[in-house]
């Protein structure tokens, strides 16, 4: 087989009988810290978010530019600015320069910003007639503690060319470099897999600090067999590492990463890199993480920003956080941007959309993290959630032992924007029913609150015929009552089981519009939404009582997913609601005998949390070490 396949390893305490695939390593000269890019990795990626021509023409090609006469091109972009701020609060790192080989006459200038985004200019150098001339400039990491960055200018006046190629950010590198290893987590997603495999394969001789690649295969459709993975393997040769086992999940394929580290490692001062295999890469992102921790005053989880894959200039967020007894992820900090246009203004202040303030994250998203051995060895390994929140509970778990994450701006990766995804999905339950455990193990977990919390999503969900959704809801509330024993087997059973329950719901299946079971096509026409109540509480009321008493204002409407609010929807007899992913719809149909099953199972199951709750929550403390232990990790990769 292509590749190399991982076999059992022992554990690092073991070790003189494992393969040691893991040791520092003796830089050789400064440590690159970013590269100067000038186009993306695809073409979908506009060239802006590397460099903004601001005047002229030039040409910009992924690893040089070139300047036609009279033109100015800045580096003040998303992938062109140096996180100045991040590196002077997190590093040990004083100075950075930024090296270029130079063709052509010109000016090379050092841009710097503040909190505000005012520019100033560092440093800057003229050259004249140079031809592959090595041009630095350096800048003191010194006035950036609360935000700003660094980047590179070019200027050509009239008669001028110039080009400017091999564009590096170096610092002074560490007595040792910290070896890392890259995991990707794939389920039947095989050509996006390879699509990364091969994009690190393509830059793999820039990628210093990169030692393997670990490929955890849960699917039946793997990647192996696609006809490009041979050469691939090839290409990486003993740096990939492939892996077949169980589906256990987004937390089951990136922890094997961590697992196999750990088996293999001479030094705990290793990095492991999770990385989806479904996101369009931006290999340079291994670098900017990598050397942001080799240089970390301690160890800390650097987290990659992520960037909306069906709008390209869209930034998700700038660093979040998850309140946690209130089962809320994804919550942008103060001062953050989200779902910023990185190309556009701020409204407001009408300044361009830079993440100038820094910012502190509460966790960060697995589609592109970096946890530090330290960490596991202090921590243990992530909890056998299967899917959903393994990502923030690891985060606020390893903060609790003194490791913070830092999401590092520049480190970016485009994946599917979650605003397209559906929330009435299998995969609710584990979100629910994960974060619940999360909110135990790592919040006050006030009780009265969350009970609150879940009562009212079972409402809303009950008015917007959503019954599926709501028995979602239940069997989550159900299973975390079940104590630990609910994650014995790493989900499995959970995700075969709420699939088996929510099938029994025909608002949960999809359909075309064209071809709605049972409506013809062209009796469905669009009934928009009233704004928002006001008296929110008033109306919600006058819904409950309308539902049980079986009144509605619609017999049959089509509804787009922005005004599906429960205040809208429940008016309806039928309502043909579209999905999130635009690729379809789905018809919620009101059901008087499956509301009130619901509901009183629901109320039921709310009540027993709130009396149970507390004594379930210390069951999962006092499970926690042997959950996230490496034995419990070895049985169910049935090692």
């Amino acid at each position: 087989m292509p590749g190399k396949t991982a076999t059992p390893a022992p554990t690092t305490e073991a070790g003189a009988a494992a393969e040691t695939r893991f040791t520092e390593h003796t830089p050789q000269g400064r440590l690159t810290a970013q590269r100067g890019l000038y186009a993306g990795p695809a073409p979908i990626v506009s060239k802006d978010l590397y460099a903004e021509l601001e005047w002229g023409a030039a040409v910009r090609e992924r690893a040089s530019i070139t300047l036609e006469p009279a033109t100015k091109v800045s580096g003040n972009t998303y992938f062109g600015r140096f996180p100045a701020s991040y590196w002077q609060r997190w590093t040990t790192v004083t100075e950075v320069s930024v090296e270029a080989v130079v063709t052509g006459t010109g000016q090379l200038s050092m841009g710097a910003s503040d909190v505000e985004g005012e520019p100033r200019v560092v440093a800057a150098e003229l050259v004249k007639d140079a031809k592959q001339a090595k041009v630095t400039l350096t800048g003191k990491l010194d006035k950036f503690y609360d935000g700003g960055a660094l980047w590179l200018d070019l200027e050509t006046e009239g008669g001028q060319t110039l080009r400017v190629e091999q564009v590096r950010w170096t610092v002074e590198a560490p007595e040792k470099i910290r070896p890392t290893a890259v995991t990707i987590c794939t389920m039947n997603r095989a050509d996006d897999c390879l699509k990364n495999l091969q994009a690190l394969a393509a830059d793999v001789s820039s990628l210093d600090t990169l030692d393997a690649i670990y490929v955890a295969d849960q699917g039946t459709d793997l990647v192996e067999s696609r006809d490009g993975f041979e050469q691939v393997a090839k290409d990486l040769a003993d740096k990939l590492h492939y892996i077949k086992q169980p589906n256990l999940g987004g937390a089951g394929g990136f922890t094997r990463g961590l697992y196999e580290v750990a088996g293999h490692t001479a030094t705990e001062h290793a990095n492991v890199l999770f990385m989806d295999d479904d996101v369009l890469l931006e290999p340079d992102l291994v670098i900017r993480m990598t050397a942001f921790s080799n240089r970390a005053a301690n160890p800390i989880i650097v987290g990659g920003q992520m960037l909306n894959l069906f709008h390209p200039n869209q930034l998700h967020v700038g660093a979040e956080y998850a309140r946690l007894n209130t089962l809320e992820p994804g919550q942008p900090v103060e001062h953050s941007l989200s779902t910023a246009d990185l190309l556009g203004v701020d409204e407001e202040t009408l300044k361009p959309n830079r993440q100038e303030r820094r910012l502190d994250a509460g966790y960060n998203g697995w589609w592109s993290c970096l946890i530090p051995y330290e960490v596991v060895q202090a921590t243990g390994y992530p909890l056998p959630f299967f899917f959903q929140w393994d990502d923030a509970e690891y985060s606020y778990r390893a903060r609790a032992h003194g490791f913070p994450t830092v999401t590092l701006p520049g480190a970016g990766v485009w994946h599917a924007d979650f605003h397209m995804k559906d929330w009435d999905e299998w995969h609710r339950y584990f979100n629910l029913r994960n974060s619940i455990i999360t909110a135990a193990l790592h919040s006050p977990f006030n009780l009265n609150l969350l009970s609150r919390v879940l009562l009212a999503q079972l409402v809303r969900y009950l008015l917007g015929m959503q019954y599926g959704l709501s028995a979602t809801l239940i069997k989550a509330v159900e299973d975390f009552l079940e104590g630990p024993e609910i994650l014995r087997d790493g989900g499995v059973a959970a995700m075969q089981e709420i699939r088996r329950i929510r099938d029994a719901y025909p608002e949960t299946k999809r359909h075309k519009a064209t071809d709605v079971p049972g409506i013809a096509s062209n009796d469905i026409g669009i009934i928009n939404s009233a704004p928002r109540p006001s008296l929110q509480r008033l109306v919600l009321l006058k819904r409950i009582i309308d539902r049980v008493l079986g009144r509605s204002r619609f017999g049959l409407g089509a509804v787009p997913i922005d005004e599906a609010n429960w205040w809208h929807i429940a008016l309806f007899d039928t309502a043909v609601v579209t999905d999130a992913n635009q690729e379809g719809v789905r018809v919620r149909s009101y059901d008087r005998a499956k509301m009130f099953a619901l509901a009183k199972q629901g109320a039921k199951v709310i009540q027993r949390l709130r009396k149970e709750g507390a004594a379930v929550q210390e069951q999962y403390k006092r499970a926690m070490p042997e959950l996230t232990s490496r034995e419990n990790w070895k049985r169910l990769y049935k090692l």
